[in-house]
């Protein structure tokens, strides 16, 4: 096992990865640091990549299945890291990965910004929202995004930046998913000059049609698959009867069928067997493949 660093960051060992998930499901990190700000951030990168240990970053732990194993080497969480800046007059916004998406879609909101409204019910960060290209009531990130700042964990000491136009923005997808750098921050043109109220409005409104209509009282990881364009996804789980469907305490969530929830002590095997079952039943049924939003880490190869 590598030394812990000497310098008074907080790095803990085998600290259980469920209480920074979403689904509450996940083994134990054997190294486990929250930086407060890109400096401590890149410095942890810089001592895993010295340890050559491996190295992972979550956000809000939201869109994330880890194994019951646990994951070996340095896992940051970025949680910690937040922080914006928004200027009324140009739209231009600036925010730390960690910085949740709705916190920010709703500060936007108050100052008369227009581009974040359909953000307000991700359960996310808006470093996961840039890597996930994140999106709902017809919006998403690479619409709105200008810029990215990076660090490369082979390279901690020269952090980057990246246009949107370089990330390769799909429906839910980005080069990023790809790449093992880490978001430090995202800078984002919205628009000004509008109504906060109005606003407002409309993002409240958007946060009432998506907790009104999904499972947000039991832990889950979001929408678990993407939607196979024009299907829903959701509606063909439905279609087959497949709401209620449940694997140990694993359940398709008889609220809306593209949510995967934790109805009390699933483990991480439960619910990636459902969702295994869940495509498998659509494929059978609708010759449809399924294929997750959701990141799988410490599965194996890829994962």
């Amino acid at each position: 096992m590598a030394p812990a660093p000497s310098w008074p960051l907080a790095l803990r060992q085998g600290v259980a990865l469920a209480n920074f998930t979403s689904w509450k499901v996940g083994g134990a990190a054997e190294w486990l640091a929250e930086p407060g700000n890109q400096a401590e951030l890149v410095a942890l990168a810089a001592w895993a990549q010295a340890q050559a240990v491996p190295l992972r970053c979550i956000g809000a732990g939201s869109n994330l299945l880890i194994a019951d194993a646990g994951l070996a080497g340095l896992t940051l969480c970025n949680r910690r890291l937040q922080g914006s800046s928004l200027d009324a007059s140009t739209g231009l916004v600036e925010a730390e990965a960690g910085e949740p998406i709705p916190t920010l879609a709703r500060k936007a909101a108050r100052l008369g910004l227009s581009g974040l409204e359909w953000a307000v019910g991700i359960p996310g960060t808006v470093g996961g929202a840039v890597v996930m290209n994140a999106g709902a009531q017809g919006g998403c990130t690479a619409e709105w995004l200008k810029s990215v700042r990076l660090v490369d964990p082979t390279r901690p000491e020269a952090p980057f930046d990246l246009p949107a136009e370089a990330l390769e923005f799909a429906y839910r997808h980005s080069r990023l998913q790809a790449e093992a750098w880490i978001v430090l921050s995202a800078r984002f043109q919205l628009e000004a000059g509008h109504d906060p109220a109005a606003i407002t409005a409309r993002t409240s409104a958007n946060l009432h049609s998506r907790t009104s209509t999904q499972p947000y009282q039991q832990p889950s990881c979001g929408s678990v698959f993407r939607n196979p364009e024009p299907h829903k996804a959701g509606q063909l789980i439905e279609a087959l009867g497949l709401k209620g469907l449940q694997i140990g305490q694993a359940q398709v969530s008889p609220i809306h069928a593209n949510f995967i929830v934790n109805t009390g002590q699933a483990t991480a095997a439960d619910i990636s067997a459902l969702i295994e079952e869940v495509q498998r039943r659509v494929m059978t049924g609708r010759g449809i493949a399924l294929h997750p939003e959701v990141k799988r880490l410490g599965f194996g190869p890829g994962g």
